[in-house]
C-alpha cells in the first residue's frame, strides 16, 4: 500500500465504489454501495461518505451518518457501512477510514459512535471489536449495536 487517502464519494468513484471485491462468505454482510448514495439524498440523513483510495485505486468505501435529531440514540451517530476491497483487507484500510470517521465525529462534538453488525462467520465483527467498538445491545433482530466512546 502506497499513502492511502480520502475522498468525498462521487460520480466519477461510484462505480469504482461498487465493483469492490469481497473474500468468499462476505457477500451475505454486504448490500450494494449504491443504497448508501440512495439513502444520503433524503433530508433527513447528513450522510458523511467517502472512498479510500491508494494511489488513484479505490480500495474501500466508508459511510457515516450524522444526525442528532434521530429517534433512536443509536442512530444520532453511525457507521452505516464500510466496505474494503478483497485485495486490500488486512493492511490498515478499514482502521484508517474509520479512524478518519471518528475524527469526524470529535470535529463535530459527538462523544459516541456506533455501528450494527450481523454475527456469523465471515462477518464484520472482529473487525469492529479490533477497531474499538463494544456490544451495547442488539437489535430486535438479533443485530449487535456496538459503540465506541470518543
Amino acid at each position: 500500500m502506497n499513502a492511502i487517502r480520502l475522498e468525498e464519494l462521487s460520480a466519477a468513484t461510484i462505480v469504482a465504489v461498487n465493483r469492490l471485491g469481497l473474500k468468499p462468505g462476505q457477500e451475505q454482510f454486504v448490500s450494494p454501495v449504491s443504497y448508501s448514495a440512495a439513502a444520503a439524498v433524503t433530508p433527513a440523513h447528513s450522510a458523511w461518505q467517502r472512498v479510500v483510495l491508494d494511489d488513484d485505486r479505490v480500495v474501500g468505501f466508508i459511510h457515516g451518518n450524522f444526525d442528532p435529531d434521530a429517534q433512536q440514540e443509536e442512530f444520532r451517530a453511525a457507521l452505516w457501512r464500510i466496505n474494503v476491497d478483497a485485495d486490500a483487507q488486512g493492511k490498515g484500510v478499514g482502521t484508517f477510514a474509520v479512524n478518519a470517521l471518528i475524527d469526524e465525529a470529535r470535529r463535530r462534538g459527538v462523544d459516541r459512535l456506533t455501528v450494527i453488525w450481523e454475527r456469523g462467520e465471515d462477518g464484520p465483527e472482529l473487525f469492529f471489536l479490533a477497531v474499538g467498538f463494544e456490544p451495547i445491545g442488539e437489535t430486535p433482530y438479533g443485530e449487535v449495536i456496538g459503540a465506541i466512546k470518543l
